[in-house]
């Protein structure tokens, strides 16, 4: 029994990879050049070609500030194509899971952002991500959207990694303190995944489920937590997003309410501190083989 994935070289996909000896069934990885995302009929033909039992959607355009100039190709990438392998699923009667992103909601208040709150994207890329969605829920397919928030893991480009070049190069960086949200290893992201895929092949029904690392800080705080767990005597300054202006502008609120996932699934929310040891550890061992 296979499972395809979309996606092999993103930082879930590879965590996932990890897993395959822990799994009763067998995960098939599309590249680039087996399924391209900017050619969603593609990406359902190859679906309805291979009939696997399951489909895992870990690939997407994930250039935040690049999608502002590039909304119709982000949109396709991250809209259409997912609503494609969705449609497929469908006609298979197979199950889909989808991996989505904080960005859908305005970031507005400082509450945890559930499920069925209200959806309002500030940016291109937030709404590129919203069209994914949506599709994927028009579609018929028993399918889960998973939204998570602030991946990071020792793979491909994220704020840790960043951090670690930065706190090696300079004494002191200024990091956005205003917005908040829960680091998420993308380790953690990929057995919760696989639980899911389980469950949905036992027969489990699908939704909107929010997953994220606990417990929720800043990006300014979680700075402080690599440099510190790192060794690194780097001081870090809080600023104002306003101060920090880029082109797609950032959720201030990026709190996630797990409590559907829990009580559905039985999945809690990760601690990321744990996960970032590993991470940094990991990095080290690369470090040190080179």
């Amino acid at each position: 029994m296979s499972v395809l994935v979309f996606g092999c070289s993103g930082q879930v996909a590879r965590e996932l990879a990890r897993l395959a000896d822990e799994l009763t069934f067998s995960f098939v990885f599309l590249g680039r050049q087996d399924a391209d995302l900017s050619c969603p009929d593609k990406c359902g033909e190859v679906i309805l070609t291979r009939k696997p039992a399951a489909v895992i959607n870990a690939a997407a355009w994930t250039a935040v500030d690049a999608a502002e100039t590039a909304e119709a190709e982000a949109s396709v990438v991250n809209g259409e194509a997912p609503g494609a392998m969705a449609r497929a699923c469908a006609k298979l009667s197979i199950p889909f899971l989808h991996i989505s992103s904080d960005y859908v909601f305005d970031g507005s208040g400082d509450s945890p952002w559930r499920p069925h709150d209200p959806v309002r994207p500030l940016s291109a890329y937030g709404r590129s991500k919203l069209l994914g969605e949506q599709l994927v829920q028009e579609s018929g397919a028993r399918a889960i959207i998973m939204r998570t928030c602030w991946v990071f893991s020792a793979h491909g480009s994220n704020f840790v990694k960043t951090m670690l070049r930065l706190g090696t190069e300079r004494n002191l960086l200024n990091v956005v303190g205003d917005q908040v949200g829960g680091p998420t290893s993308a380790r953690s992201i990929a057995r919760s995944v696989v639980a899911l895929i389980e469950a949905l092949l036992e027969g489990g029904a699908g939704g909107t489920f929010h997953f994220s690392g606990a417990p929720d800080v800043s990006w300014a705080e979680f700075a402080r937590a690599i440099m510190g767990l790192a060794g690194l005597s780097c001081e870090i300054k809080p600023i104002s997003t306003k101060e920090y202006p880029t082109a797609a502008p950032r959720p201030l609120n990026s709190r996630m309410d797990g409590h559907s996932l829990l009580d559905a699934y039985g999945i809690l929310r990760p601690a990321w501190a744990p996960d970032l040891e590993r991470v940094l550890s990991e990095l080290k061992d690369q470090s040190d083989a080179t």
